[in-house]
């Protein structure tokens, strides 16, 4: 009986939230795929192509906060089903809009319309399966959304084959209105009962919390980046600097999509195992920060390696969020899941915004010789990127360097996951073992 119920809140629950993913992430990557098609049929500039695929970012972080309000008042299921109805008018729009305002518009409402495809799955899991299941089945939530940049290579390459971009927005359209739909009519309701005692579950709590502010920055940084590079700037980059063909290009965009499902997967069951161990989702984060600073120095030195191997590093990057979120989990509790995860979203794509619309407008700054922006020009503006990232990671580990540095014992270099089972103030945080000295606590 265990057995049918588990499948039951599969099918009812975890699959349709999965489904509404998906269509978020095929929305976020699609125009790297199809950026010559605009840039042709529309007249756009690399500057403008880069501020059009980007204010779904900036859509998205804005729309975090207030998602994340009604996910915990109303609960997933109403707030997913009515937004994905705004994405699929938004994709309509973009299929007969011919202007860079319409355009932009369109793609705004994309945004705001998948704004809580994650997050609404990952309410809902929290609300449905054991918390112990809560890692892996993250990463199972993300794995299958991430399938969307995997459609968004070959298969609507081929699409284009035989249909325009426009008629590939229409099915999108209609694909996203179904989901809502089905949403809204097999997901079942759950009730969210407030805590017996009053609790200082708003926002505050998780902005006030300081284990949040240190993470964060090194996520947001790492992820954001990431989505920036594969949603749009990996298909200019293998075009010019590593001189690709269209066809080349298209099969080295679909190994990064595979990469990236199966980064997904393979950070869910990780998380989760660790954990078990008694060992903090942190530091994961932490190796996949370094791992990702190291193949973006490889892509701008132009290290002898084949480009798909620093490229997949970046590609996998994107689905951190697991590792991201699995922290987020320790740290709150459930009726504050949907503020924190919208928190830490905002900070994500805030990122992932600036990064994408930056690298626009640095590469317009070189001109283009037969279409082509010089190395240089992608040099810089990944180099950018990397500075902040290394800046974020040297201020994630500062705590443990001050207290490293002012003990001579040998101490652990991660705080062990569970123990931060509730949200803990600010005091009771910094008489844990791992925060620096008192004296150093101004600075910090």
């Amino acid at each position: 009986m265990q057995i049918v119920g588990t499948w039951h809140l599969i099918a009812r629950v975890f699959l349709p939230f999965a489904a509404g993913y998906y269509l978020s992430y095929l929305f976020r990557t699609i125009n790297a795929l199809i950026a010559s098609h605009l840039s042709s049929d529309t007249g756009l500039g690399i500057a403008d192509l880069g501020l059009l695929t980007s204010v779904y970012f900036l859509v998205f972080a804005a729309a975090q906060i207030p998602v994340g309000i009604l996910l915990d008042r109303f609960g997933p299921r109403r707030v997913q089903s009515a937004l994905l109805l705004i994405a699929a008018m938004g994709a309509g729009l973009f299929a007969v809009s011919t202007g860079f305002l319409s355009l932009v518009i369109a793609r705004a409402m994309i945004g705001l319309g998948v704004a809580a495809a994650l997050t609404a799955g990952l309410k809902s899991i929290i609300l449905w399966f054991p918390r112990e299941r809560v890692a892996l089945l993250n990463g199972y939530m993300v794995m299958l959304g991430s399938l969307g940049a995997v459609t968004a290579t070959s298969p609507v390459e081929h699409l284009l084959a035989w249909m325009g971009w426009r008629q590939l927005f229409d099915i999108l359209a209609a694909a996203t209105g179904a989901t809502a739909v089905l949403i809204y009519v097999v997901v079942p309701e759950r009730d969210i009962v407030p805590p017996i005692a009053p609790s200082p579950a708003t926002l505050s709590s998780v902005f006030g919390d300081r284990r949040f502010w240190r993470m964060a920055p090194l996520s947001a940084t790492c992820v954001g980046s990431s989505w920036s590079l594969q949603g749009l700037w990996a298909s200019p980059w293998l075009t010019d600097v590593e001189g690709l063909d269209r066809a080349t290009l298209v099969r080295h965009l679909l190994t990064f999509s595979i990469v990236l499902s199966c980064g997904a997967w393979l950070f869910g069951t990780t998380v989760h195992y660790i954990k078990r161990r008694g060992i903090g989702a942190e530091t994961i984060l932490a190796v996949v920060a370094v791992l990702f600073v190291a193949s973006e120095l490889a892509l701008i030195l132009r290290a002898p390696l084949p480009p798909i191997v620093p490229w997949s590093v970046v590609a996998i990057v994107g689905t951190a969020t697991v590792a991201s979120f699995a922290v987020i989990a320790d740290y709150f509790p459930p009726e504050l899941a949907g503020r924190a995860n919208g928190a830490l979203n905002v900070l994500h794509f805030s990122w992932a915004f600036l990064a994408q619309f930056g690298t626009g407008l640095i590469l317009e700054q070189w001109s283009a010789n037969d279409g082509h922006r010089p190395v240089q020009a992608y040099q810089v503006a990944l180099g950018l990127n990397v500075a902040l990232q290394i800046a974020a990671l040297l201020w994630f580990a500062l705590p443990w360097g001050r207290y490293i540095a002012s003990r001579t014992r040998p101490i652990s270099f991660f705080v062990p996951a569970d123990i931060f089972d509730a949200v803990e103030s600010v005091s009771a945080f910094e008489d844990w073992v791992i925060l620096p000295p008192a004296e150093d606590d101004a600075a910090w």
